[in-house]
């Protein structure tokens, strides 16, 4: 019994012993290589259990998960000869695993530079042909989408997949800085300027405009006014007309007593020199009687 035991325990240990020459699990995050005394035989695994032959087979596996290579901000010229600090980043993984291999040896860190030199190439090219304003405002997006294309365009031949090139930043340097700042408030000194003359061009035509209709408003109402004056001055005669019409005598009177009072009460140190009889002082005799006409 106890003989049968060990053999049984024994016939596991080789067995387990066996299983890890001959197999090996491939997870879903990895990509593995099967070897045959160091030559690439298949590279095709899918996530699993796989086998091997022992001492003549052998496998290596990568991680196939997207990777980041962060690059040391890098000074760069635009078309205007300006120079720009760039702080980009890469976004890579593994596509074709054999080529990978063959191509950079399953070096992480080799794979890392070249891409690195690929992605600065194309940022020169990019920004060479960019102003400032463009690449610091309006065409980034842009930048990072042709730089994706064409940096996976040429990782492919090395079984890599750029995912995406990511501008972080764009800065200037000090001295780019203080120009760029200085032409700044130059231009919106200008555009300030441009508006003060604008706002008095319009505050004069306002102004002038208003001075205008000012004008055109006390004419308009001087006329009204002299046309009710005369009006009333006609309305007044025509009164006065018919007034006298009916009872001269007492218009005469009416008009004797308002010159008096006009008269006596304009200037107490006024001297009025008529003769007792003149006409001005008919109703100071006592009153005029109407003589009857004789029959």
């Amino acid at each position: 019994m106890g003989q049968t035991k060990v053999v049984g325990i024994t016939a596991l240990i080789a067995l387990a012993l066996i299983a890890s020459f001959t197999l090996f699990t491939v997870g879903q995050a990895e990509r593995a290589i099967l070897f045959r005394l160091g030559e690439v035989v298949r590279s095709d695994f899918k996530p699993g259990l796989h086998y091997k032959i022992p001492f003549i087979n052998n496998v290596r596996k990568f991680d196939a998960r997207i990777q980041t290579l962060e690059a040391e901000p890098e000074r760069y010229l635009t078309k205007e000869k300006k120079n720009v600090i760039v702080d980009s980043f890469v976004k890579w993984r593994i596509a074709d695993v054999a080529r990978y291999y063959t191509a950079m040896g399953g070096d992480e860190a080799r794979a890392g530079l070249r891409l690195y030199q690929i992605v600065k190439a194309g940022l020169r090219g990019e920004f060479g042909k960019r102003s400032i304003q463009e690449v610091v405002s309006g065409d980034r997006p842009l930048i990072m989408s042709l730089l994706t294309t064409a940096a996976n365009q040429q990782a492919l031949q090395f079984g890599i997949e750029v995912v995406d090139v990511r501008i972080r930043r764009v800065d200037l340097p000090k001295e780019v800085s203080a120009s760029v700042f200085q032409n700044m408030q130059a231009e919106r000194a200008r555009v300030a300027k441009d508006l003060r003359a604008r706002g008095a061009e319009a505050s004069e035509r306002i102004r002038s405009d208003a001075d205008r209709q000012r004008v055109v408003t006390l004419a308009e109402a001087y006329r009204d006014a002299e046309r009710v004056r005369g009006e009333g001055d006609a309305q007044a005669a025509r009164i006065y007309a018919q007034a006298f019409g009916s009872d001269a005598e007492f218009f005469s009177l009416y008009r004797s007593l308002n010159a008096y009072k006009n008269t006596f009460n304009s200037d107490k140190n006024s001297m009025l020199v008529l003769q007792p009889d003149a006409e001005f002082f008919k109703y100071f005799n006592g009153p005029q009687v109407q003589q009857p006409s004789p029959k």
